[in-house]
């Protein structure tokens, strides 16, 4: 296990698995460890803004509400941003309310793959979805993208949490960090 739960074997044990296990098993890796960035962290800290852009911890997880929604329910469903209560940006995603808490963001996370997971059940690699404003794609295609993406969100995060942990170790007299 790594320090985020995410099992690291998991994904090696699926090298036999069809193609479709494995971007599944993947994907869900990823979710778990974007979820796991936040773990133990304070609501200031998961709020912490350490780059220019809208990037915080709590504002990737958010993000990535939108993007489960975005690309698992259009694209199936072929109802808009809009219906499901998204901003019509995608930048706007990363945008954090008052009441966006961790406990809040979190589960409107896992609620978002619960919905992913449900919508795509069944389907086959070459299911061609037509509900996506860009147009007609395969699941392939649209697992690959939002692989892509949790992958650059998780990224973040680690470099995020890093600073935000080096950071109290030197509060608390510790001054590097642990990898």
């Amino acid at each position: 296990m790594t320090d985020n739960g995410v099992d690291a074997n998991s994904t090696f044990a699926m090298r036999e698995a069809d193609l479709a296990a494995q971007f599944t098993t993947f994907i869900d890796e990823h979710r778990q460890h974007l979820l796991g960035s936040l773990d133990d962290l304070s609501e200031d800290d998961a709020r912490r803004s350490l780059v220019p852009s809208r990037t915080r911890l709590l504002s990737l997880l958010k993000h990535a509400v939108f993007v489960e929604t975005d690309w698992f329910g259009e694209a199936v469903t072929g109802r808009s941003r809009v219906d499901y209560g998204l901003p019509h940006d995608s930048k706007d995603s990363f945008l954090l309310d008052s009441s966006d808490t961790i406990a809040s963001v979190s589960a409107d996370y896992r609620a978002a793959v619960e919905r992913s997971h449900s919508a795509i059940e069944g389907m086959d690699l070459d299911t061609v979805l037509t509900g996506h404003r860009a147009g007609p794609m395969p699941l392939r295609w649209i697992l690959l993208h939002v692989l892509r993406e949790l992958a650059q969100h998780c990224g973040h995060s680690d470099i995020l949490r890093e600073q935000i942990l080096a950071e109290r170790g030197r509060r608390g007299g510790w001054s590097g960090v642990a990898l």
